[in-house]
Parts: structure tokens; C-alpha cells; sequence
């Protein structure tokens, strides 16, 4: 199928290269500077698989016409694609983040992937290893009917896990106060200023604090675990595991030793 064609649908990771000291250092401590960067690449596989399954819930629209989703993951700094090397699917494709600051990157990754002949393109942080599938796929869904519209999953916090939009719209990105608890309103306010239709997507959480980290194990392992957390986020599941047998728990405080055998 074309690229170009109008069920052709783009998602991208944006990503820090998972390099020791570089990616986050919000998590240290309790973590050291490996620790999270290990944490972060268990992460992206995670985020790349569960847009493997949304693809496939996306593939078989009520119309019964094919659409194709493409992962990609925009990178950051340029020049640090081998700190990826084995850690994607083969059929992602890396490209590097372009500008200064996040208002620019999130601009140039839009306009370089709609430029590309992408119907849509939707916008993922690398910090929520447990987002489910269908927030992903519903994503997209709203994405591929007709009329111009910006699909965007919440945070907790107050950010957005995901944007999705059709058309190039700086305006989306300009202005935000990034990394605040005002972000996801202010982004409703840009897309209330150009007139476009929101679809909001179920909220989710980000991991990058140790309060975050705590929730992310209690999900995997605790008692706050979800019915359908048993096959969640696999390399999430398994580098915590380690993590925690080796003394995380402990610094952490969250879970007995002999938490991480659930």
C-alpha cells in the first residue's frame, strides 16, 4: 500500500538514546545511572510491541478497507542511533529529532512524517510501558476517518501520553509550559483556537519520578495489579524483577523483598 495513500498511518516513539546518564535521571535515585537506562530500553521494547498489537486491532476497520500503521522511533541527540542497535523491531525506523526544545522536535518529527505522505501521525513519550494497546489503536481510529480532527491521551500528571494529529498545526505546540500539570490543558486550548475536533483518549501515567516508579511496580506486581497486567509490558516485568531481587525494593520501600517471585 502507498504511503501516500489515506489509510496509511505513521506512530513515533520520541526517545532520548538509552545511554547511562543521559536518560532518566529523574529515577536516580532510587536507580543508578545504568539501572534507569536498562529500565528505559526494557521501555521502548515494550512500547514497540504494544504498537505491534495496535496495528493489528487498527488493520480491520468497520469498513473493511486495510490500514497500515508504521512505527517509528525520532531519536535524540542526532548521532546516537547505534544506542538503539537490537533494541527495535525490524520494521521500525529510526530518524533524529530535529530543533531546540521540545516545542520544535515535536514540531519538525509532525511535519517531517506528514511530509513523508503519512496520512496521520501520532506522537508517543517513551514513559508509559503499560499504555494499553486499544488507547493506541483508538488513537488511530479517530485518526482514520474522514474529517480533520487531533486525537490526545492524558496523563496523570497533567501532560499527554500521545497526540495524533493530520495536519501540520504548530500552533499545537506553541506556548506549552512543558513538564508542567498545565500541558494537557493548554494543548485543548491551542486545538480550541484552530477549531479542531479533540478526541480524548482513557489518560494513562508516565514513569520519570520515584513516585511513578512505585505505581508502575504496584500495576506489575502489588495489589493495585490490573486483571489484564499478568502478560503486561514483559521486559518491563522482567528487567523489575531483577531490579527488585537485587535490592530495589528495599530502596524504593515499596515492596517486600520476595515481592518480584509473583
Amino acid at each position: 500500500m502507498d504511503r501516500s495513500a489515506r489509510r496509511a498511518h505513521a506512530i513515533a516513539i520520541m526517545a532520548k538514546a538509552p545511554i547511562a546518564g543521559a536518560v532518566k535521571s529523574r529515577l536516580v535515585p532510587p536507580l543508578t545511572f545504568a539501572e534507569a537506562a536498562g529500565l528505559n530500553r526494557a521501555f521502548l521494547r515494550d512500547l514497540c510491541a504494544t504498537i505491534g498489537t495496535a496495528r493489528t486491532i487498527a488493520a480491520a476497520p468497520a469498513d473493511g478497507a486495510e490500514v497500515v500503521v508504521a512505527g517509528f522511533v525520532a531519536y535524540t541527540p542526532a548521532g546516537a542511533e547505534a544506542a538503539f542497535a537490537g533494541l527495535l523491531p525490524a520494521d521500525f525506523k529510526l530518524f533524529a529529532q530535529r530543533g531546540d526544545g521540545l516545542t520544535a522536535r515535536l514540531i519538525h518529527a509532525a511535519e517531517d512524517l506528514l511530509g513523508a505522505g503519512y496520512a496521520s501521525v501520532t506522537l508517543m513519550n517513551s514513559d508509559s510501558p503499560t499504555i494499553p494497546a486499544v488507547t493506541i489503536a483508538g488513537a488511530i481510529a479517530a485518526l482514520d476517518r474522514a474529517g480533520d480532527r487531533v486525537a490526545i491521551g492524558g496523563a496523570d500528571d497533567g501532560g499527554y501520553c500521545l497526540i495524533g494529529l493530520k495536519r501540520s498545526y504548530r500552533r499545537l505546540f506553541e506556548e506549552i509550559a512543558w513538564s508542567t500539570a498545565a500541558v494537557f490543558a493548554q494543548t485543548l486550548e491551542r486545538a480550541a483556537e484552530l477549531g479542531l475536533e479533540v478526541m480524548a483518549m482513557p489518560p494513562w501515567y508516565d514513569v520519570d519520578d520515584a513516585a511513578s516508579l512505585r505505581r508502575l511496580i504496584d500495576e506489575l506486581f502489588g495489589v493495585a495489579r490490573r486483571d489484564d497486567a499478568a502478560g503486561a509490558a514483559p521486559a518491563t516485568r522482567a528487567a523489575l524483577t531483577d531490579l527488585l531481587a537485587g535490592g530495589l525494593a528495599e530502596r524504593l520501600a515499596v515492596l517486600p523483598p520476595d515481592a518480584a517471585k509473583r
